[in-house]
């Protein structure tokens, strides 16, 4: 069994609405139904009650646009048409994380705005400043948000473990190639064997 120290935190990524809820707009993409096959949410509830119960750091990651989406890189193949849709837009419901598996008051939300968690935000900074070490990920999408987090925290020497099937990827394919990929720079577990 995985044994967890002091110095992990958690870092769930990308669950929100827009990508994992009935009326997201990028539901479509096969998000949701990934996750609702695979019941990810509720994986993902359990993995955030371990850290809990253990007082150790969660943090929620969400990637969202101001109203007038001066961040957006218009000439992404993946973000390109979130403003004509107005998708990701922050505060609104899209942005808002699942219920199911939302921050509590005392967890830290980080915004980030491209797809790596760890890209323009604060959260290496926070990490090394609450003494982290090693990073468990969940998340939305495996391949994307969490495999750009995997190899940008590995490049920053932290120790990453990538909880399975507590991230979600557009399709099957998608996320077990994701996986093979992830075990070069990452160990990749099971949510059974995360024992804290």
């Amino acid at each position: 069994m995985e044994q967890t120290k002091q110095n992990s935190a958690l870092i769930c990524i990308d669950f929100v609405n827009e990508m994992v809820s009935q009326g997201g707009k990028l539901t479509g993409k096969g998000y949701l139904t990934f996750v609702e096959k695979n019941n990810i949410l509720l994986n993902v509830k359990s993995l955030q009650d371990k850290f809990r119960n253990k007082n150790l750091e969660i943090f929620h990651v969400r990637v969202s646009f101001s109203e007038n989406y001066i961040e957006h890189p218009a000439n992404s193949p993946l973000f390109g048409k979130a403003k004509e849709f107005k998708a990701l837009q922050a505060d609104t419901w899209g942005t808002n994380f699942a219920e199911q598996i939302k921050p509590l008051a005392t967890e830290k939300v980080i915004v980030k705005r491209r797809v790596s968690a760890f890209y323009g935000t604060d959260l290496e900074v926070i990490l090394r400043a609450k003494g982290i070490s090693t990073v468990y990920l969940s998340g939305v999408a495996t391949d994307l948000a969490i495999e750009s987090a995997a190899r940008d925290a590995h490049d920053r020497d932290f120790n990453v473990i990538v909880v399975s099937d507590c991230c979600a990827a557009a399709n099957d394919d998608d996320h077990n190639k994701s996986l093979i990929t992830l075990q070069k720079i990452s160990s990749v577990k099971k949510l059974s064997e995360i024992e804290i």
